[in-house]
């Protein structure tokens, strides 16, 4: 298993299957309901393959718009980095780490995710 994505919170955390590479949309972000230890949260899914990172997760929620949105996103880059803009108000955040570009008070949460076979893992 290869991590691909910043680390999640610390807390005890364990590697469960979120999709296949099959639920995937290339360039394109699919949302998914995980289990953490601070219960039940929404993730926005990007896959972009053949770029050195392919697979990377963050919170789906959009804080400026307050709305689970961010899987809905459009995924580009700014200055060689991955990035999702917000569908609502555009703000973007970085896919490795969920740093907000134009607010740097903001960081969307991330977790780690990789390819085990044709299963998406996700360390929650």
């Amino acid at each position: 298993m290869t991590s691909a994505t910043a680390e999640a919170p610390t807390m005890t955390q364990t590697w469960q299957p979120l999709c296949t590479k099959a639920d995937l949309v290339p360039f394109s972000g699919v949302a998914a309901w995980i289990e953490t230890t601070e219960g039940p949260a929404q993730v926005a899914l990007f896959y972009l393959p053949g770029h050195a990172t392919e697979l990377y997760a963050v919170d789906h929620h959009d804080p400026f718009s307050d709305a689970n949105v961010i899987a809905r996103g459009i995924v580009g880059d700014v200055s060689g980095a991955p990035v999702v803009a917000s569908p609502i108000y555009k703000q973007h955040f970085r896919l490795d780490d969920g740093q907000c570009l134009e607010d740097e008070a903001v960081r969307l949460r991330c977790w780690a995710v990789c390819f085990e076979g044709d299963r998406v893992m996700i360390q929650a």
